[in-house]
């Protein structure tokens, strides 16, 4: 198995470098930083104009039919120049689910403003008290003629307050297995009834609330059967965020030595020549080639026409632990000082590798927490039987 990228590949790899070079600033990442959401109209139209927002679609529907490996570099090259690309990464689940399960008027009308950039999507799914289980939803959509009324309370709407969709997950039956009484929609945020409230987190990234008191959508908003929504979003979970392999933990491992070359001891020696720090810089080398080699084979397995299930949450999993294991390490390093945080005088790098440290523990909660990909690897990788 050969993980070196095809000329074709680097040669569009140094196409986006050069365009987020020129596009993505300092002004853009403090802005980002600031407000905690990971989206820039600016960017967004200017990807879209490139056609990259669906640079991975055949070029019959509207991409440039870059293949998976195209991608990966896409997407490196977006990590390392802290890219702000939430909304596009989950418009296209939406968009690829869309193109799956939608209807002809419903691909006619909506896909072509999210692939060209006019329009981006938050996903509905948790509920508060829900945790991992999505099923338990409780968030009700009842028929009222060609109508739905919605009315409950989703969390984690992640850039919701920017988005002018959210692909909401209802409750339609009460009387059924609770998998099966949910119905998926795609509903317009400017629908009235609709209230979002920012929620920061612990990694300094904005996600909100969402309210729906007596919500009321036309029919050809619903995506899928009725009381099909479980298959809905079993398709969208195909198309969840792209890995990146280790990269965002390589962008962090060499702002911590830049750091420990300029850095000195207490007797003045640079504390990059520290035994134990460099010990640190291998180790946590080693796994992000590890993490990037995990990436790149379930993007082998993509290529090859398979779907990477088993192989994306092993990559999921180890990248999400061990950078977390990573960014704890290089605070233990640096001392008290590690500590500081953006803004705070005499803060290392600027307070880059605090914030790093506290973004790391929510890698473990994006596109499932480590204990759903634990499940997934243990049951449909190993065939171990139920626990439950």
């Amino acid at each position: 198995m050969d993980f070196n990228l095809s000329e074709r590949s680097e040669r569009f790899r140094g196409e986006v470098r050069e365009f987020l070079a020129e596009h993505v600033t300092d002004d853009l990442r403090d802005r980002v930083r600031e407000t905690g959401t990971i989206h820039d109209w600016g960017l967004h139209r200017a990807m879209a104009e490139k056609g990259w927002i669906a640079a991975a679609w055949p070029e019959e529907y509207g991409g440039q039919g870059r293949d998976d490996f195209e991608m990966a570099a896409f997407y490196e090259e977006a990590v390392i120049a802290e890219a702000p690309l939430d909304g596009l990464l989950i418009t296209m689940i939406i968009a690829n689910t869309l193109r799956h399960v939608g209807t002809e008027e419903q691909k006619r009308e909506l896909i072509p403003q999210m692939i060209g950039g006019d329009a981006i999507c938050a996903l509905g799914y948790s509920e508060p008290g829900s945790g991992s289980d999505v099923a338990s939803v409780r968030t009700r959509a009842v028929r009222d003629g060609d109508e739905w009324v919605i009315d409950g309370e989703k969390v984690f709407t992640t850039l919701a307050h920017e988005s002018q969709y959210v692909f909401l997950l209802t409750r339609t039956d009460t009387e059924v297995a609770k998998h099966k009484g949910l119905t998926m929609f795609l509903v317009p945020m400017d629908t009235p009834g609709i209230e979002t409230r920012p929620i920061h987190t612990l990694g300094g990234e904005r996600t909100n609330s969402t309210f729906y008191s007596g919500v009321r959508v036309d029919d050809r908003w619903r995506i899928g059967e009725v009381n099909g929504g479980w298959d809905v979003m079993g398709v969208a979970l195909t198309f969840e965020r792209t890995e990146t392999g280790g990269t965002e933990s390589a962008r962090v491992l060499h702002e911590f030595v830049e750091w420990a070359r300029e850095a000195t001891d207490d007797q003045d020696r640079p504390r990059i020549e520290d035994p134990s720090l460099r010990e640190t810089v291998a180790r946590i080398a080693i796994r992000n080639e590890v993490a990037r080699l995990m990436a790149l084979k379930a993007t082998w397995v993509a290529a090859a026409g398979g779907l990477p299930g088993v192989e994306g949450s092993m990559a999921r999993l180890f990248y999400a632990t061990r950078f977390q294991e990573s960014c704890s390490e290089i605070l233990d390093q640096m001392g008290p000082r590690g500590a500081l945080q953006h803004g705070a005088e005499g803060a290392p790098v600027h307070g880059r590798l605090e914030r790093a440290f506290r973004h790391s523990a929510v890698t473990t909660i994006y596109g499932g927490t480590s204990e759903i990909q634990r499940t997934i690897i243990a049951r449909r990788g190993l065939e171990l039987p139920s626990g439950r």
